[in-house]
């Protein structure tokens, strides 16, 4: 059985989340409270996606990242993707994600 290792931590005022191999609807929930909790409980300006260890993303991780960032951005914060592969980058593209966020592969 396949473990999500997602990970936060607060780094100045940046909330990073290290996203799992796997994102999809199963462990998104997760993500989102998760995330939704740190970003008002720790007032975090900013929200980085690491998706160093990611090879699947569905729709649902793209709700993650557009969700955040509506949070996120009421409080004039930024979104960032990092550590994309190919074809993580080519979702979020594709997706018109990269007009939100900035993605620093």
């Amino acid at each position: 059985m396949e473990q999500n290792m997602e990970e936060y931590a607060i780094i100045d005022n940046y909330l990073c989340i290290k996203m799992p191999q796997e994102v999809d609807h199963h462990g998104a929930a997760g993500i989102r409270e998760c995330a939704d909790r740190l970003i008002l409980d720790d007032k975090v300006k900013n929200i980085v996606f690491d998706f160093e260890n990611t090879t699947f993303m569905d729709s649902s991780g793209l709700g993650i990242i557009i969700g955040r960032y509506r949070k996120i951005s009421c409080f004039g914060g930024k979104v960032y993707a990092i550590n994309t592969s190919e074809r993580i980058n080519r979702i979020l593209k594709a997706s018109g994600m990269s007009a939100i966020i900035e993605i620093l592969a």
